[in-house]
């Protein structure tokens, strides 16, 4: 098992807490990168120090995802599960295609949109991507706290109490970089949506991935493991390094002033031991 110690306010969304239980139920902290109905491209940048949310670039230039009719931007707040990684070296016995070398990502479906960095999470199902041939898991989950979790428990839910919401994901995924001149993307399991039980399963195989990055058992190329929070890694530094990793950047990249007011609510989850 691993340990964590607090945090100020430094940016390592990569390893913050996976999942803890409540009341027989597993609850996974999400990262929201992308608040439903926004454009901008936000994302953990993994090759950047202590992996801050910042806008990708793509040429120089910012990135936007394109509406895609008759949506206003993401149609779900949008983001990943720390402690996760798919793995570009390991092919997928489900997919047969290598892993994405990101986060696993997250569509939280309910009926907020979430502005705050983290909501807590129960995961419904999962849908495999292949973007530009690369495993890329889309897990279908709903926030705990969201007036709709009480009914919504799994995909066939989904199905139930948003009809034609699913559809919409998979329409949306396949046809999302067709207006930057790519084509559409395809799906493992002819764009089924796979249960609960399977996305867990998803889950922990990545997390497994993850833990042997942060320990020197895997290639992650250029991904950036230095953190504060997982003790007994070979990347972990102390806050002062943290601090002065920091200050090193600091007025370079704007993300980090945007990042600290959205970090600093998360102290008392990140005190947690796993």
């Amino acid at each position: 098992a691993s340990r964590y110690k607090g945090l100020e306010s430094f940016p390592h969304s990569f390893s913050f807490l996976l999942s803890f239980t409540i009341s027989s139920t597993v609850v996974f902290n999400m990262v929201v990168e992308v608040p439903r109905w926004t454009n901008a491209k936000m994302e953990i940048a993994t090759k950047e120090p202590l992996n801050p949310i910042k806008q990708d670039v793509k040429k120089g230039k910012l990135r936007y995802v394109s509406n895609i009719f008759p949506h206003k931007g993401y149609i779900w707040n949008y983001g990943t599960l720390p402690q996760t990684w798919e793995d570009p070296h390991h092919k997928d016995n489900s997919t047969g295609c290598c892993g994405d070398n990101d986060p696993i990502d997250v569509c939280e479906i309910g009926s907020k949109v979430c502005l705050n960095y983290q909501v807590q999470v129960k995961v419904l199902g999962v849908l495999a991507l292949i973007d530009e041939g690369e495993t890329d898991w889309k897990i279908i989950a709903i926030g705990v706290d969201d007036p709709e979790s009480q009914k919504i428990h799994g995909i066939d839910d989904v199905r139930k109490h948003k009809p034609d919401y699913l559809e919409a994901t998979v329409d949306w995924f396949r046809v999302y970089k067709v207006p930057d001149g790519k084509p559409e993307n395809q799906f493992a399991f002819n764009g089924e949506f796979k249960d609960k039980d399977f996305a867990v399963e998803i889950i922990q195989s990545t997390h497994e991935y993850w833990k042997a990055l942060l320990h020197k058992k895997a290639d992650g190329g250029a991904i950036k493991c230095t953190n504060v929070l997982v003790c007994g890694s070979p990347y972990c530094c102390s806050e002062e390094d943290a601090k002065s990793i920091v200050q090193s950047v600091r007025g370079k990249h704007n993300f980090l002033h945007f990042e600290k007011s959205r970090l600093m609510h998360l102290n008392s989850a990140l005190k947690l031991n796993m």
